[in-house]
C-alpha cells in the first residue's frame, strides 16, 4: 500500500508551515533549514515524531510512514554526505546547466514551441467546448477527451506534454496511456465485433415488417421471431453506438388539458377508466382520427378497439368524414367472424356527433351493445385509443402515400402488424392476438 494522499485541505494546511517548501496532493518538500534542524534534534535523542510536532506539523496528517521514511533517508544523506547531504540540489543537477547566451535558432525554436502549445491548448478548449454543447445527456466521456488530446499532439507535433492536456481536460494521464495501451485496443476490437452481432440482430428486429421500433419493441421482438434474449440496457446501448433511432412520437395536446370535468355527458360512463378487464370482446373501445397524406391530402381513420388485449377488431379508413365512417366500422365489427363478443359488452367513445347520432345509437342498440360515453373534454376516459394513434402515426408511412388505396394498403399493412407481431410490454410482452387466446385459456 503507498502513502496516503493529501486532500485539499491538508495540502492548504502544509502549504502554511515556514518549513515547506513545496507540497501537492502526492508528496512534500521540506526546506533544508528544516532538514538540519531535523539531524540536530534527533542527535539529541528526541523522537521523528517529537520533533515534526515541534515544527508545527501534524503528524496525523503527515502519517507515521511518511515521517519514518523523511526521518531514514535524511540520516543517510548525513552520515555519507554531512549537512551537504541535506541540501535540494534538484534545480542545480537537473539537466546541464545553460551559461552561454541562446542563439536566435535556439530561440526561434522555443518560440515556435510555445506557440505551437498556445495554439494546441486554445483548440482544444475550443473543441471541448463544441463538443459538449451538443450534447444532450451531460458533458464529453472520457474516452472522447483521449481522442481529441491524441488529435491535437498529432497536428501540433508536441512533445511531452499529455500530463499538462489530461490536466486541461480533467483526466488522469494514467488513464490516457492505459486506453492506447495494446492490451486496451485489442479489447476494444473484440468487444466491437461481438457489439456488430448483436447490431446486426437488433438491426433485424428494428425493421421486422418495415416497421420502426423503440428499444422495449426490439426486446419483445427478439424473444418473439429471432428466439434470442438481450437485456434492454444493452439494446439500448447498442442503438446509441450505432445511431439506430426510433421516431419520436409527438406530445398529444389533450394531454395539457385540465383533469376530468363534473359534467353530465350524453350517455353514462359505463366504463370508468377500466380498460383492463382481462374479458376478451367486453370493453370495445373506438375513435376517429385524421390522416395526412401525399400533397396536401387529407383521410379519416375509424377504429374500434378491444380494451382488454389491445387487439384492434375493426377500422374503417375514407376520405370523408360522415357518418357512414362510424356506422361502417360498426358493420365490419359484426361481420367478423374472429370476434366473439362478451355477453355483457359495450362500446365506448367520446361525445362527437357521430356517436350520439340516433342512427348509430340505433345500430348499437340492435348488435346487443351497451353504449359508454366519456365526459366532455377527457381525453383520458378513452386514453388507450388516443394511445394507439400516437404510436399508428408514429410508426407508420401514411405521409409517402399518394392516393388513397395505397393509404389504405399501408393502414391494413399496419394493422396486420399490429395484433399479430407488434409485442406489448403490458400485455406481458405478448402481441395482442397472442395475449387474447392466453386470456380465453386462461378463463
Amino acid at each position: 500500500m503507498g502513502k496516503k494522499l493529501f486532500s485539499k485541505q491538508e495540502v492548504k494546511q502544509l502549504s502554511t508551515n515556514k518549513y515547506v517548501k513545496a507540497v501537492s496532493k502526492n508528496g512534500i518538500t521540506y526546506t533544508d533549514e528544516f532538514k538540519r534542524l531535523f539531524i540536530t534534534e534527533d542527535e539529541n535523542g528526541k523522537f521523528p515524531r517529537q520533533i515534526f510536532e515541534e515544527c508545527g506539523f501534524d503528524s496525523e496528517v503527515l502519517g507515521a510512514r511518511r515521517m519514518k521514511s523523511s526521518a531514514d533517508r535524511w540520516r543517510a544523506a548525513y552520515k555519507e554526505n554531512g549537512l551537504d547531504g541535506l541540501r535540494d540540489n534538484r534545480k542545480v543537477n537537473s539537466g546541464r546547466s545553460m551559461n552561454r547566451e541562446l542563439t536566435l535558432e535556439e530561440k526561434y525554436k522555443r518560440l515556435e514551441a510555445q506557440n505551437n502549445l498556445l495554439k494546441a491548448e486554445n483548440e482544444l478548449l475550443k473543441k471541448l467546448e463544441m463538443m459538449e454543447r451538443g450534447k444532450k445527456d451531460g458533458g464529453l466521456t472520457a474516452q472522447q477527451k483521449y481522442l481529441l488530446i491524441k488529435s491535437v499532439i498529432k497536428k501540433f507535433k508536441l512533445k511531452n506534454m499529455v500530463s499538462y492536456l489530461c490536466t486541461l481536460c480533467g483526466i488522469s494521464r494514467s488513464g490516457y496511456y492505459h486506453y492506447f495501451s495494446e492490451k486496451a485496443q485489442v479489447r476494444r476490437e473484440q468487444r466491437d465485433k461481438q457489439d456488430e452481432v448483436v447490431r446486426d440482430l437488433i438491426l433485424k428486429a428494428y425493421q421486422f415488417k418495415r416497421r420502426k421500433k423503440g428499444a422495449r419493441q426490439i426486446k419483445m421482438t427478439l424473444k418473439g421471431q429471432f428466439q434470442t434474449v438481450y437485456n434492454l440496457k444493452r439494446i439500448r446501448r447498442i442503438m446509441k453506438k450505432y445511431d439506430i433511432i426510433c421516431p419520436l412520437r409527438r406530445a398529444n395536446p389533450y394531454r395539457r388539458m385540465a383533469k376530468a370535468t363534473s359534467e353530465h355527458a350524453v350517455s353514462p360512463n359505463l366504463l370508468n377508466r377500466q380498460f383492463k378487464q382481462n374479458i376478451p370482446g367486453k370493453v370495445l373501445l373506438t375513435d376517429i382520427t385524421y390522416l395526412f397524406y401525399g400533397k396536401g391530402k387529407k383521410a379519416y381513420l375509424s377504429t374500434i378497439k378491444d380494451g382488454s388485449t389491445n387487439e384492434i377488431l375493426a377500422y374503417n379508413v375514407s376520405d370523408q368524414i360522415t357518418l357512414d365512417l362510424a356506422t361502417d366500422t360498426l358493420l365490419k365489427l359484426k361481420n367478423n367472424r374472429k370476434v366473439k363478443l362478451a355477453k355483457d359488452a359495450f362500446i365506448h367513445s367520446d361525445q362527437g356527433f357521430h356517436y350520439t347520432s340516433p342512427i348509430f345509437q340505433r345500430l348499437v342498440k340492435k348488435y346487443r351493445l351497451s353504449q359508454s360515453m366519456s365526459r366532455r373534454g377527457n381525453c383520458w376516459d378513452n386514453a388507450p385509443q388516443e394511445s394507439f394513434f400516437g404510436h399508428f402515426k408514429g410508426e407508420t408511412s401514411i405521409k409517402h402515400c399518394v392516393s388513397l388505396e395505397e393509404l389504405k394498403r399501408e393502414v391494413k399493412s399496419y394493422m396486420t402488424y399490429y395484433n399479430y407481431y407488434r409485442y406489448q410490454w403490458n400485455l406481458k410482452k405478448m402481441t395482442p392476438v397472442e395475449y387474447r387466446n392466453h386470456l380465453l385459456r386462461s378463463a
